[in-house]
């Protein structure tokens, strides 16, 4: 029975791991854009040393790249809830998702809502995080309504029609009047924690442990919270997490490849050629480019890659450096306030993990590797 019902939760949690990442990977390319076109108009307007040409001078190039940037930025948030509704309800969901998860963002509106019920706050919206809320009830009430038996001739009616409406009127006054204020003055408190934790000692242990949980499992569900976590950050203007996230989870590919590289006697031959495609790899931001290292040895792999992000995530937020795109590795360096200390960063996380990796690795055994195979 213990069994059953903890193999319940597992299943569970893997559901909802699963429609997040649904609601992730549909909003990545509003954030890819945003923050690129929105990097290039700081860029176009510090030309003419005047940065503020990018808000204030409409019809300038810097203006209207910013506008496309604002443009992305903006309806990530949106995408993000419909999305995850999409992922538990399919299209019925998909429409709630986004209104429900669009008017949470309005602050006029939840400030209106928190006048009502007499709760101050709201005035920035809710951010990513009533996305994400509105996202699963969205959903989890579609899915409901879908799940219903009705007459035949009301069919048809019911995924275009009839649930999105039905989905959108039963959860519009509980986002609005019941869970809208909280999450924004949440929302609004750890957007301002963050905002200050730059360059002290707060910002390192924040990017320590963001580092740390981008090498622990190289892609999987602890790699995934960081990342959406920092990605979320982006549309607050709080960049500087995305930053050592991607720095980090550059470090684990690169840092083995390096310590392969140095000491060959202590890996099996042929994971040489995984180190040539780990460098590759490494610097696309793939951080699953480690996870054959991690599968041989992970006794050993794991705390060298650990080590390495955590420093170089930690180095990141010390140095305070920011990076407005979410993802594209090497590529989207020069987007960053700081492209040099940036690149510095990912060196230092790699040659902790392959000063470690090197140490503590034994020379490789062909009869023992084998031996440990068929038990």
């Amino acid at each position: 029975m213990a069994n059953d019902a903890e193999d319940a939760v597992r299943s569970y949690l893997t559901s909802v791991k699963e429609d997040l990442m649904t609601g992730v990977s549909f909003m990545i390319p509003f954030v890819t854009i945003g923050g690129i076109f929105l990097a290039l108009g700081y860029a176009v307007a510090s030309l003419s040393n005047n940065v503020q040409d990018v808000f204030n001078s409409t019809g300038t190039a810097g203006w209207f790249l910013a506008q496309v940037g604002n443009a992305g930025l903006t309806l990530m948030v949106p995408v993000l809830g419909a999305y995850i509704a999409y992922a538990i309800a399919d299209r019925p969901g998909l429409a709630p998702g986004f209104i429900l998860s669009y008017i949470i963002q309005q602050g006029n509106v939840l400030q209106a809502a928190g006048d009502v019920i007499g709760l101050q706050g709201g005035s920035a919206g809710a951010g990513y995080l009533g996305a994400i809320v509105a996202g699963f009830l969205a959903g989890i009430v579609a899915r409901w309504f879908k799940e219903r038996d009705v007459p035949e001739f009301i069919a048809p009616m019911m995924p275009v029609l009839l649930i999105p409406v039905a989905t959108t009127a039963v959860l519009t006054p509980v986002l609005l009047f019941v869970l809208g204020v909280p999450i924004s003055i949440a929302n609004a408190g750890l957007t301002e924690f963050l905002s200050n934790m730059q360059g002290g000692g707060q910002a390192i242990v924040l990017g320590a442990l963001l580092g740390a949980m981008m090498a622990a499992d190289m892609g999987g569900p602890i790699n995934k919270v960081a990342y959406v976590f920092s990605v979320g950050l982006i549309s607050e203007g709080v960049t500087a997490p995305m930053a050592a996230v991607m720095i980090a989870g550059m470090v684990p590919p690169i840092g083995l490849a390096l310590s392969n590289f140095i000491a060959p006697q202590k890996y099996a031959a042929e994971m040489y050629e995984n180190a040539k495609s780990g460098v590759l790899l490494g610097f696309s931001f793939i951080t699953e480019g480690a996870i054959p290292y991690a599968a041989a040895d992970p006794a050993r792999v794991i705390p060298s890659v650990v080590a390495g992000s955590a420093v170089a995530g930690a180095a990141s937020m010390a140095l305070g450096v920011n990076m407005p795109a979410p993802h594209g590795g090497i590529f989207v360096v020069p987007l960053s306030n700081q492209p040099f200390m940036f690149i510095a960063c990912i060196l230092l996380g790699s040659i902790v993990t392959a000063v470690i990796a090197t140490a503590i690795k034994p020379n490789f055994d062909a009869k023992v590797a084998a031996q440990s195979s068929d038990d």
